[in-house]
């Protein structure tokens, strides 16, 4: 969970921070919506901790695995 004291929002440098990647791909993440943003009445982008905490849920890939490596009994 993200630390409590940070509030509502966070800056991009403080998103890119919690979540161990850089600056250009928390714009990558919001400009394809994985993290949601406000705007302050000084025009600077901030990024909402309920879209960080969300992000750091592990996503369902869609990929089933119908057995695990080395659970083939056919394998010599």
């Amino acid at each position: 969970m993200v630390e409590q004291h940070l509030g509502r929002s966070v800056t991009i440098d403080q998103a890119a921070a919690l979540l161990h990647v850089s600056r250009r791909t928390i714009y990558n993440r919001i400009r394809e919506g994985k993290l949601q943003t406000i705007r302050t009445i000084g025009g600077s982008q901030r990024v909402l901790v309920s879209s960080i905490e969300e992000s750091r849920k592990p996503a369902w890939t869609g990929i089933k695995f119908d057995s695990t490596p080395g659970d083939n009994p056919q394998e010599s």
